[in-house]
């Protein structure tokens, strides 16, 4: 079994009212892991990721705008466009991410299982192919 088909969407939990739509994630309960880190990328200009976590759990929302995320483990990959803030993409480690294609104005939410420590990450295909390769 492929490391990809792990990967899954999640929908979210929204109220809706005259007010507006509201939207909730909770660490443990909507997705998998305890929540110890969250960021948010906007304003992108070009491509992003190009890496891989060795031992962190994402998920990847669009809080606003489109892109495409594409991951693979190193045989296959698989493309997800993500366009809607109440669904994400739960992605496990040792994935290459590459997050593509943004359209103007997109906001994008990740939410982490581990906190931020470069030595966790691949920061290129060829590492990480290499590594993949020898696991």
């Amino acid at each position: 079994m492929s490391r990809l088909d792990i990967v899954r969407w999640i929908d979210f939990r929204s109220v809706v009212d005259e007010r507006g739509a509201l939207t909730f994630i909770e660490g443990m309960k909507d997705i998998p892991f305890e929540i110890k880190r969250a960021y948010y990328l906007y304003d992108v200009r070009q491509d992003r990721g190009g890496h891989a976590h060795r031992d962190t759990q994402q998920v990847i929302v669009p809080l606003a705008g489109r892109f495409v995320l594409e991951l693979s483990d190193g045989v296959e990959s698989r493309r997800f466009a993500l366009d809607s803030p109440t669904r994400g993409v739960h992605i496990v480690p040792m994935l290459f991410i590459r997050l593509l294609d943004f359209a103007p104005g997109t906001v994008v939410l990740v939410l982490a299982s581990t906190l931020y420590d470069k030595s966790r990450s691949i920061r290129s295909w060829e590492e990480y192919a290499q590594e993949v390769k020898g696991a």
